[in-house]
């Protein structure tokens, strides 16, 4: 966790200058994560990053938590929120183990990003389904690592060794939703921008 707290920290400001690679898709995403949303719902982010997606959900909700393990991204990101009027955030730093949350409290979880670089799948999905109310629902959108070209996944253990890529999760697209069926969830939406990346919309049971 340290290891991973740093490589962020280091990444933070490089992060939050990066373009969206592919903003149709991106905003394809955000309308479709909008539907879920309502005036009342009580919405949280995990890897919130810098703040960005957080920021442009929280006007269509009640109130939003943010959560990520860097200070930096988190200083980014509140900035940023009080830079756009945005006053319904509470961003706290830390995993979803280490944060203070209460059971069945939210509406909506967002995990962008983010669950390709969780080293226990297994534990988060089941602590975000903890999380939820009945009916709410898991959006998530992640890079599948056991999907994309062969000789790409032989770069990644030298950029590790490196410091210049994290740790990452090498599952594929039907071992993760196999994870989130067996962590109680049903599939709502599926979408595929490209092969390495999936976006999902998954339901908790009532």
């Amino acid at each position: 966790m340290k290891d991973a707290r740093a490589f962020w920290n280091n990444s933070a400001a490089r992060y939050a200058k990066s373009p969206i690679r592919n903003e149709s898709a991106y905003r394809k995403k955000l309308a479709i994560t909008q539907e879920y949303l309502r005036p009342d719902s009580s919405v949280l982010e995990f890897g919130c990053g810098t703040g960005s997606t957080a920021i442009l959900h929280a006007p269509h909700v009640r109130d939003m938590v943010a959560i990520d393990i860097s200070d930096r991204m988190l200083e980014i990101a509140a900035r940023k929120a009080r830079d756009a009027g945005v006053e319904n955030i509470s961003f706290q730093r830390g995993t979803l183990e280490e944060v203070d949350l209460a059971k069945a409290s939210f509406d909506a979880v967002l995990g962008l990003n983010i669950l390709h670089l969780l080293e226990d799948l297994d534990a988060t999905l089941a602590r975000v389904h903890g999380l939820l109310k009945p009916g709410g629902v898991f959006v998530s959108s992640t890079v599948l690592i056991g999907d994309i070209n062969f000789l790409l996944r032989l770069v990644i253990p030298p950029m590790q060794m490196l410091g210049f890529a994290p740790y990452v999760n090498r599952f594929g697209k039907q071992a993760l939703i196999d994870k989130l069926v067996s962590a109680g969830f049903s599939i709502e939406r599926e979408w595929q921008p490209g092969k390495a990346t999936v976006f999902i919309v998954a339901r908790k049971g009532e």
